[in-house]
């Protein structure tokens, strides 16, 4: 189970990095689009090079159509496919001045407690985002620019936050037993300790 839940995190983790370098790559392109296009409309380029600039903003020099509308969608998934990598591995920071102090039996359970909130609230996420993927459905709504339907973001942003939910319960459980066997079944590691 631990190697099936740790390979669903890096593979969503690994599409999210696709997301994330796709908004980068188009927010880019629509900067240096919009730039060009600002040169193109310029004074100096209307006067000295009228023909280039008027071939340069015919053949679709400028920013990229529904820049804002599809780094929206996106990063909705992204946001979600990272969380599960983070979940398995303990790798949200943590603030640990009083906690260190604990007894370790304290600090085990205090993990295991902790564990299961994350669950908790990814699983009420989760379910609230599939509400509003139904939602966003029967409405019809679409973006503005490029009309695509709004519950596809959602419903990105729903397979994340399903994954996110499932590893977070895994690791719920996962706490709770090893605080009660007093074992290490999944070893924590890469948060940002502080």
């Amino acid at each position: 189970m631990k190697r099936f839940m740790m390979g669903l995190a890096h593979v969503f983790a690994l599409i999210g990095g696709a997301a994330l370098s796709a908004m980068i790559l188009i927010v880019c392109l629509s900067i240096i689009g919009r730039t060009g296009a600002t040169i193109m409309h310029s004074d100096f380029m209307q006067t000295y090079a009228s023909g280039f600039a008027t071939w340069s903003l015919e053949a679709g020099l400028g920013p990229v159509n529904g820049d804002y509308e599809i780094v929206e969608a996106l990063m909705a998934f992204a946001i979600f496919a990272f969380i599960p990598l983070t979940q398995a591995t303990s790798g949200h920071a943590t603030v640990d001045i009083l906690t260190n102090a604990l007894p370790p039996v304290v600090q085990r359970w205090l993990a295991a407690l902790i564990e299961v909130v994350f669950a908790i609230t990814l699983v009420i996420i989760a379910w609230k985002l599939y509400d509003g993927t139904v939602s966003k459905h029967r409405s019809g709504g679409t973006t503005l620019l490029l009309q695509f339907p709004l519950w596809w973001a959602y419903a990105g942003a729903l397979v994340g936050a399903v994954a996110s939910a499932i590893v977070a319960v895994y690791m719920g459980v996962v706490r709770v037993v090893e605080a009660i066997t007093d074992t290490v079944i999944v070893e924590a590691g890469g948060g940002a300790d502080h």
